[in-house]
């Protein structure tokens, strides 16, 4: 379901963060069974993700929030590789998605800006393209959130497509029978290590590749340490 590549006008409702979750639970099904696994990552995504898996477990209880989990094929790929995770998503309807694939993870539903976790849980936490559909605005908050519930030393491993503007990927859903409205937002290395580094996150390693397949734009990805 590769998204087009059509710019749009940001969106002037902030009802934004309801019109996503309204768009996930419309699709979760489609997810489930179109990705079920981490099977459309290229190479170079799934060694970040195993080099995030190694660098979490380094301090012997590795407990990972994957925030935005999806229907969990991430959350899977990190358990299989010795995480103990936990995922969380806006969407009812892909937490149930998760639940029903993955029975041995625990899911939550929940807001990437306002995350139900106490501060310090997590050694580890994955934004695996979970911080696309949040608006400039709001991305520091998310980023936050995120540094509040790790632990010191803890890691965090964004993937994102990388760009400037905005992209309408209501067309990608219509193809596949489901109306839907949601947008995604570009964001530049550098806009996303200086949010990390405003949250006390310090960048350790930076990828950024060409797309692949149907990718529109390069994708990039940043893991960064707390304190």
């Amino acid at each position: 379901m590769p998204p087009p590549d059509r710019p749009v006008d940001e969106p002037s409702d902030a009802s934004g963060v309801a019109a996503v979750r309204l768009a996930y639970d419309a699709v979760a099904d489609l997810y489930a069974t179109h990705l079920p696994d981490a099977r459309a990552e290229g190479p170079l995504d799934l060694a970040l993700l195993d080099a995030f898996a190694e660098a979490v477990q380094a301090g012997g209880d590795p407990v990972v929030l994957d925030a935005g989990c999806g229907a969990g094929r991430i959350s899977r790929h990190l358990a299989d590789r010795g995480c103990s995770v936990e995922g969380v998503d806006l969407s009812p309807g892909m937490v149930e998605q998760a639940r029903r694939a993955h029975p041995d993870l625990r899911f939550a539903v929940g807001s990437l800006s306002e995350l139900p976790f106490p501060a310090g849980r997590f050694a580890g936490v994955l934004l695996w393209y979970s911080t696309i559909h949040t608006p400039p605005a709001g991305r520091a908050r998310v980023f936050s959130e995120a540094a509040r519930v790790l632990r010191p030393g803890g890691h965090v491993l964004v993937g994102f497509q990388a760009g400037e503007g905005t992209r309408d990927v209501s067309a990608a859903y219509r193809r596949h029978g489901r109306e839907v409205r949601l947008h995604r937002y570009l964001s530049t290395p550098e806009e996303v290590r200086a949010h990390l580094e405003a949250a006390g996150l310090r960048e350790q390693v930076r990828l950024v590749r060409r797309p692949r397949g149907a990718e529109g734009e390069d994708q990039a990805f940043l893991l960064a340490r707390l304190g």
